[in-house]
């Protein structure tokens, strides 16, 4: 993508300076163009003072890219026009050369277009290599390859009809909006809804972003953990359309001053599958985010969640121990309620009690009694665990330990003889039982009670495709430890291909940290040592660490080095600069 960097020459100095126009026809453009909004090429074309031709040389110069003139047509470019659906070739003015080394050759006008090559970039889910050609030139073989009509194709996200079906007087107010939300099902807006839920449901993403700006509506979706913009609505479809998901959620769709909460459950493809709606009001309008629940993202079985051999023998002992706490931790997003939810399905028997308190329940689960934290009642994560103590269950479930006070209860309940999964937010398996001290825990019930913690972390992994690299990057070999030795023959890279959309990663795994409670952990614990002390005891008594599972995995073919780089790099290179891929 073109960024603009400094020192670059602007478009105007160089057609001077080729001789191309002169000082005061740019002035007069320069003007024109500020008064129009229009590019300055495009001005100084439209007046008759240069050819497109000549605007396309000159930004293929400034921003250093291959012109292609287009003189000798479609032979000359090699046209794949199924490479990209026939509505964004129009709506862009934009051409596909096929594609080389994962990367779609694109014949662009306008290099400085962001919006256009995001957009494209995601709806095909491939990485772009930009070639500047003139725009008439781009447009008469437009109309050669499709015919001169204007038909949108049916699989644009927003429609030519919906656009148009939108009135560009719908008034802001909450009546408005209303009546367009809970139209008959024909309605633009409830097509729109309805389609970008189940686009991202069919493409593999975890969210769906619908974020506000002082113009558009940005359309997100994130998949394999990475956001991609799907679309630019017009500010004008923002209340109807927030309306319109408000409403499905079951949220006050008059409240726009305070944060929200609601569930969708919607069946797609014979599947039904739950949402999880939260609306945030923001600076431009309310920011509203689906979480996809997918039923069966928690059952595919622990040797598919990324568990290497031993790590997987020693999960499996330990959700299988009577009593004690199994603590996961990570940030936001690392897949520890998904490895939780993996182990209760394994222990999920008739001739065991399993409880939950959960904010909120996110899977329902046949045969667990989960309980609905709802703090306005004052139904806490306390109160919920002091209750189901008193029902003798074997295995308990805390969705997230948060302050002393939960902390405390899940600890007496493993001293009682019962089995308690949490999760923990910390950056590594050892920093959990100094958060633990630092909200009010008692050194030496932190140390009696946890029986083992695990980190983790979700990595892309590589697709089918991949390929041998030849000649990795010694940098990023020295970022995640791997001796260059030693990645002969082992190492792979992103290839590209139709089931990955040229991305050459499809799917995620976790890279894990097992630290297991020792005698030489439990003495250090009890005696307030330091992180970097605990961490030190843990490797010393067999603990993998991130950036040791994750080297396992990029040996192994599953991912890239500068994949794990993004989550755990060797101590004494995180100075280093790895180019992310």
């Amino acid at each position: 993508m073109a960024r603009r960097t400094r020192g670059r020459q602007k478009l105007g100095e160089m057609l001077v300076r080729d001789g191309v126009v002169t000082d005061e026809q740019v002035e007069s453009a320069v003007t024109t163009a500020k008064a129009s909004g229009k590019r300055l090429g495009e001005c100084l074309v439209e007046a008759g003072h240069c050819t497109d031709v000549d605007v396309a040389k000159v930004l293929a110069e400034q921003f250093g890219m291959e012109f292609n003139p287009l003189e000798s047509g479609e032979d000359q470019l090699e046209v794949d026009k199924d490479a990209i659906p026939a509505d964004i070739i129009r709506k862009y003015t934009v051409l596909p050369g096929g594609k080389g080394g994962g990367r779609l050759k694109l014949l662009v006008h306008d290099p400085m277009d962001l919006d256009a090559l995001e957009t494209i970039r995601f709806r095909l889910n491939v990485e772009i290599a930009t070639v500047i050609s003139p725009r008439s030139r781009i447009q008469a073989l437009i109309d050669e390859l499709f015919g001169g009509g204007q038909a949108v194709a049916s699989d644009s996200l927003v429609t030519e009809s919906i656009d148009v079906s939108v009135d560009r007087s719908v008034d802001r107010s909450v009546d408005a909006s209303v009546d367009i939300a809970a139209g008959e099902d024909q309605a633009p807006i409830v097509k729109l809804s309805n389609k970008l839920i189940m686009e991202a449901v069919r493409g593999r993403a975890s969210d769906i972003h619908i974020e506000p700006m002082s113009d558009r509506v940005v359309l997100r979706y994130r998949i394999d953990g990475v956001c991609h913009v799907r679309d630019n609505l017009p500010k004008r479809m923002q209340a109807a359309l927030l309306a319109r998901v408000k409403l499905m959620s079951g949220v006050n769709i008059a409240e726009r001053r305070i944060p929200q909460d609601g569930r969708i459950k919607m069946d797609i493809d014979d599947q039904q599958v739950d949402f999880r709606v939260s609306c945030c009001p923001a600076y431009h309008g309310e920011s509203v985010v689906l979480r996809i629940l997918r039923p069966d993202s928690v059952k595919i079985g622990l040797p598919n969640l990324g568990f290497e051999q031993d790590h997987l023998d020693t999960f499996n002992k330990i959700i299988r121990r009577p009593n004690g706490i199994f603590l996961v931790t990570g940030p936001t997003g690392s897949g520890k309620t998904t490895t939780l939810y993996s182990a209760l399905d394994v222990l999920n028997r008739p001739d065991r009690k399993i409880i939950t308190a959960e904010d909120p329940v996110e899977y329902s689960f046949a045969g667990i009694n989960q309980c609905q934290v709802h703090e306005s009642i004052g139904l806490t994560f306390s109160s919920i665990l002091r209750a189901m103590l008193r029902q003798a269950p074997n295995i308990v479930l805390i969705g997230e330990i948060r302050d002393r006070e939960v902390a405390d209860i899940a600890i007496q309940a493993a001293l009682t003889g019962h089995l308690v999964f949490s999760t923990l937010h910390t950056n590594d398996a050892p920093s959990a039982i100094t958060r633990l001290i630092d909200m009010g825990v008692k050194p030496y019930l932190a140390a009696s009670s946890i029986q083992a913690i695990m980190a983790q972390r979700l990595i892309r992994t590589l697709c089918s495709c991949k390929v041998l690299d030849d000649a990795p990057d010694a940098k990023q070999l020295r970022v995640v430890d791997i001796d260059p030795a030693e990645a002969v023959g082992k190492v792979h890279k992103a290839a590209g291909c139709g089931k990955c959309n040229g991305v050459g990663f499809k799917g995620r795994k976790a890279i894990f940290e097992m630290m297991m409670m020792s005698a030489e952990i439990r003495d250090l614990a009890f005696s307030r040592a330091p992180v970097s002390e605990l961490r030190a005891a843990a490797l010393r008594t067999g603990m993998r660490s991130l950036l040791g599972d994750g080297k396992v995995k990029i040996l192994n073919g599953v991912t890239t080095p500068s994949e794990i780089a993004k989550f755990a790099q060797a101590d004494t290179l995180v100075e280093a600069n790895i180019d992310s891929e």
